[in-house]
């Protein structure tokens, strides 16, 4: 049996002594985390709530009874069956955003949080779905996050809880209703491409028209301008002609009043007179001699008297 010396008892003692304080210095001491909240109950009562930094706490006294993270936590929602308007069972998951604000409710005002959010958005959703008919379901996505994040709020606020947001991830129906919805989508598609396509044709149509009927316009219009212009030369042609007449007769006329112009008309005359003639007894085997060939002078200045009066 081995006892200690005098000398070895009294380091022995600080020995313990000074393991005794660090052990305890080491469950007072407290080291809270940034974006961390730590509630402190002496003896079994809440004290205080901890705050990011270091803290000493009373030994045997005071303890951790919980650690809530201030940060915003995202909460995956199970899927579950849900029953819409036209009783129609389909799958719905999602996600919930929350955060603590108030950790002394988060720990005294319900047991767990989590569960307690988790499972109220999840009867929200199905009365949400309950309002809506399929179809109406896909669109309606905003409203009804809008409408869960409302309702889990309200709820959770006694709970030191604030609801940010709700996200729906997937709406899955049954096969047999997604096989009914493609074919459905199939058919508005192919709806969709015959209304363009007939669209397309009678655009076609109406452009074709209208191209023929400015074409007819053109048409016309140039045939317009074709025959004015024509009907124009003609009458500058006509007016050209006669003014050139005129100025053959004013000219003819001048030379028969001049000097000798009565005595030159009588030549012409009589030389046609006896060409004509000439002329005629050669077309014909049968000559017709009129009966006052002789009287050529008489002819002659029955002429010439008509030209004075139309010279006077």
């Amino acid at each position: 049996m081995l006892f200690c010396s005098s000398g070895e008892g009294p380091l022995i003692f600080f020995a313990i002594f000074a393991v005794i304080v660090l052990v305890t210095i080491i469950k007072t001491a407290v080291i809270v985390p940034q974006k961390t909240a730590y509630i402190v109950e002496r003896l079994g009562k809440y004290r205080c709530t901890l705050d990011a930094g270091f803290h000493i706490l009373v030994p045997f006294f005071d303890r951790i009874a919980y650690r809530h993270t201030l940060k915003e936590q995202a909460i995956d929602v199970p899927p579950q069956e849900c029953i819409t308007k036209d009783n129609i069972a389909v799958s719905v998951d999602g996600i919930l955003y929350m955060q603590v604000m108030d950790p002394a409710k988060a720990s005294y005002g319900i047991g767990n949080y989590l569960f307690a959010t988790t499972q109220l958005a999840q009867t929200t959703m199905r009365s949400e779905m309950g309002k809506l008919d399929l179809d109406r379901s896909f669109e309606e996505r905003t409203s009804i996050n809008a409408a869960i994040v409302t309702a889990v709020d309200k709820a959770s606020d006694p709970w030191g809880i604030k609801v940010t947001r709700y996200e729906i991830k997937n709406i899955t129906p049954p096969r047999t209703i997604r096989d009914a919805m493609e074919k459905q989508m199939r058919a508005e598609r192919e709806k969709r491409a015959m209304i363009a396509e007939s669209e397309g044709e009678r655009q076609a149509k109406i452009n074709r028209a209208e191209g023929e009927r400015q074409q007819a316009i053109a048409l016309s219009e140039g045939e317009r301008m074709r025959k004015i212009n024509e009907a124009e030369g003609k009458a500058k042609e006509i007016l050209l002609v006669a003014e050139a007449q005129a100025a053959g007769i004013q000219k003819v006329a001048e030379a028969i009043n001049g000097t000798g112009g009565i005595e030159s008309v009588n030549m012409q005359l009589a030389q046609q007179y006896l060409t004509q003639f000439g002329y005629l007894a050669k077309a014909n085997n049968t000559m017709i001699i009129p009966s006052d060939l002789a009287n050529v002078a008489g002819v002659i200045k029955a002429c010439t008297s008509i030209v004075k009066k139309v010279g006077a």
